[in-house]
Order: C-alpha cells, then sequence, then structure tokens
C-alpha cells in the first residue's frame, strides 16, 4: 500500500492535479504553461477510483493496511492532505475516507502539516478543520 501511494497515487492523482494547478515554484515543475484541464480531469477521475480503494480499505480494516496506523496512512493521508488544500477532494461522496482522513489528520504529529500555508495560495476554508 505505501507503494501504491507513492507510485500509482501519486503519478496518477496527486502530481496530474497539482503539478497542473499549483506554481512552478510549490511543484518544481518545469512546466511553465497554464494549467492542462485535461490533465487535471485525468487526475480527478484517477483520484476518485483511489478514494473508491482507500474507503473500502478503511471501512473494513480501521486503516488502509490493517487495525493500526502504518505508513501507508501517513502517506496516503499527506497526499489527501495536498490535495485537499486545493479543494479537490469530494469529501462527501466517500464518506469512509472523511472518516479515516479525519483520524488521521486528527493525530498530534499529523496537525503541525495542516498549519503549513503556500505562499500566495490560501487553503480551501476547511483544511485545518478536525471536523468538517
Amino acid at each position: 500500500l505505501l507503494d501504491w501511494t507513492m507510485t500509482k497515487f501519486h503519478e496518477e492523482a496527486t502530481k496530474r492535479i497539482l503539478f497542473e494547478k499549483g506554481a512552478q515554484a510549490q511543484t518544481g515543475s518545469l512546466n511553465r504553461d497554464p494549467p492542462n484541464m485535461q490533465t487535471v480531469r485525468n487526475g480527478r477521475q484517477s483520484l476518485r477510483e483511489a478514494l473508491a480503494l482507500i474507503g473500502t480499505l478503511a471501512d473494513t480494516r480501521g486503516f488502509l493496511a490493517g487495525r493500526d496506523v502504518t505508513l501507508a496512512d501517513l502517506a496516503a493521508a499527506a497526499h489527501l492532505s495536498a490535495l485537499d488544500y486545493y479543494g479537490e477532494v469530494p469529501w462527501t461522496e466517500y464518506q469512509p475516507v472523511t472518516e479515516w482522513y479525519i483520524r488521521m489528520k486528527s493525530r498530534p504529529s499529523f496537525r503541525s502539516l495542516l498549519a503549513d500555508r503556500v505562499p500566495g495560495q490560501p487553503p480551501v476554508p476547511h483544511y485545518a478543520e478536525l471536523d468538517f
């Protein structure tokens, strides 16, 4: 699951959305063109597929790999945090993911990430709220 998050989820969802929407200074992308919205749409479709998987795992296991938090949970939550910063996660459509993510972002080790800000790009209003 950690490998899936850091490769497939990153390449097909996170990177497609954030590297198109985020500023070059924030992503390191060499592309200086306006966002390619087809790439963003493809990333959003991949995100929905990933959310369905994450929801099933969290609903049946409690966390992604089992009953305890693992690096897979932390990695997936970090990716979702970055996507959520830009308002890209359709939380209302994936209740098991929302419940899992609320538990993840409530962890003391995760809370400091929610204080980070991208210069010139404020997060969506619910970004740092524990219960949204």
